[in-house]
């Protein structure tokens, strides 16, 4: 049994998305983040970096529990125990892992940065308001350019990358992003949508 730690925010929903994907069975416990939850010695032995989402499997390697934090560790853990939604082909592994990677150290830092200072900073501050909502629709055109004539991430297969990727592109309106100004991260959004285990994932906690 998996115990999963999380929270209603893009990271938190990609792993909780790629549980339902693999049908793996596990426990939800809800970290209010705007209580304060994160910072609880309980959960700081989990994850010490203090961020949602965290794992604990009691099936780890060797039958041992593993806790895990950082949500792209995540990802990769849950993808080569179960065999699922992380190509065998060489090629494909390493385009996968390098938009896993994009998302992790670009479309999830850069965005998260428009969403504090679009919607929660209390100074509005131009600059930084100007700086990363430029910045975000530099990273969409960039991921609409990948999608260009592709179903997924990763040609037609759907992978961890996608998982990583869709919770944040959800905040669009967060971003001050037009989605109709990127028609193949839109077309793509909407595939995602659609299925049943991403929107029951999203649903997560």
């Amino acid at each position: 049994m998996i115990d999963l730690y999380t929270w209603g925010t893009p990271n938190g929903r990609k792993v909780s998305i790629m549980l339902e994907a693999t049908a793996l069975p596990y426990i939800v416990h809800p970290i209010n983040i705007q209580a304060g939850d994160q910072f609880t010695p309980e959960f700081l032995a989990i994850s010490p970096n203090n961020k949602i989402p965290a794992i604990s499997d009691d099936e780890g390697p060797g039958g041992e529990t593993v806790h895990l934090f950082e949500s792209g560790a995540i990802l990769l853990y849950l993808a080569e125990k179960t065999g699922n939604f992380l190509p065998t082909d060489p090629m494909k592994r390493l385009q996968c892992l390098q938009w896993l990677m994009w998302q992790m150290g670009g479309f999830g830092p850069m965005l998260g940065q428009a969403h504090h200072f679009n919607r929660f900073a209390k100074e509005k501050i131009p600059y930084a308001i100007s700086r990363y909502t430029e910045e975000s629709r530099r990273l969409w055109g960039v991921l609409d350019r990948q999608l260009a004539g592709q179903a997924f991430i990763v040609d037609l297969d759907l992978s961890i990358a996608d998982f990583a990727i869709y919770p944040w592109a959800c905040r669009f309106e967060w971003q001050e992003v037009e989605l109709d100004d990127f028609p193949n991260v839109k077309n793509w959004m909407e595939r995602m949508s659609n299925i049943e285990f991403v929107q029951r994932g999203m649903a997560v906690p």
